[in-house]
This record gives C-alpha cells, structure tokens and sequence, in this order.
C-alpha cells in the first residue's frame, strides 16, 4: 500500500465505512515509477448480499489506460459509446461530489463506470449478485490523503488483482 500511495497520480479508492464484514485485501496500480502510477485498484472481499462469498475492485485511471475495461471483461480501454445513454445505476459520493455510475454489460461480473476527476472510475464485483452492494449509499476515500485516520482492516491476499 506504501508503495503505491507514494507514486499514485489517481486516487487510490476505498469505501468507507466500509461494508458490513468486507476487508481490503489488495492493492495494485498501471503505471512506472517516472511518470507515476496512472491507474490503482484497491481490491475488497466479504459476503455477497445474496450468499457466499463478494469480491469487489475499485479502479480509478486515467482514460485511454484500460486498467479498469479489461477487469470488467471489456474490449478497449474505456467503457465505450453511449454507456451514459440512460439515467444512472448507482452512485457514489466523493468529496462533497455525486458520482454517477452505469452498468456495463460484463460477463460473469457486475461492472459500473463513471467519470471522476477527468478520469475514469470503476466498480467490478464478483459475482453478479455482488453489485446489490452499490444499491445503498456509497461513500469514497482517498487513501492518499494522509489528513484521515482510517483504520482499514486487511484480508488474505485477492486472486482477483492483475499481475
């Protein structure tokens, strides 16, 4: 998390409070050490909604990075044309700011995206039924604000984060 949180160019995302029983458990981010990371995910796990177990991926990047389309299953780096074409699916609330979110059409996952700060945010849960999570209020954190005192509980490492 150090690691990243001292090169990251894009916010480094988690919810908070964070859902009943959900832990974070990862972080990666696109990017090198010149030009800084352009793209992070910050990676959750705990129960679905509906049963079982929930994996969850927050991704923030700049566009044209591809980071957050190619977690969601998707061709191409940004969520493509006309995905904001109908009201929103969810939203989330960011420094005083609402967030809209659309589904995308995923397969084997629920997938959201919205603009955030001139880039792009991602949700991407697994399984399907893991995205009734975004149905109450969301709110973010920026973890590189160092001004917070967040006390993130860690889980085992998730099979889900890319290499």
């Amino acid at each position: 998390m150090a690691g990243l949180l001292r090169i990251a160019e894009t916010p480094v995302l988690v919810p908070w409070p964070l859902p009943a029983a959900w832990l974070v458990t990862g972080f990666a981010g696109a990017g090198d050490e010149r030009t800084g990371t352009r793209a992070s995910v910050v990676a959750l796990s705990g129960p679905d909604p509906v049963g079982g177990p929930g994996d969850w991926l927050i991704v923030a990047e700049e566009p044209g990075v591809g980071l957050g389309a190619g977690l969601a299953g998707l061709k191409g780096p940004d969520p493509g044309d006309g995905f904001t074409a109908s009201p929103p699916d969810a939203l989330a609330h960011f420094e005083g700011h609402d967030v809209p979110l659309w589904n995308v059409a995923a397969p084997g996952r629920a997938a959201y995206a919205g603009e955030l700060k001139g880039g792009w945010l991602w949700m991407v849960l697994w399984p399907q039924t893991a995205g009734l999570l975004l149905v109450e209020p969301l709110y973010l954190r920026d973890l590189r604000d160092r001004l917070q005192d967040l006390d993130v509980p860690f889980g085992a490492p998730s099979p889900r984060l890319p290499a």
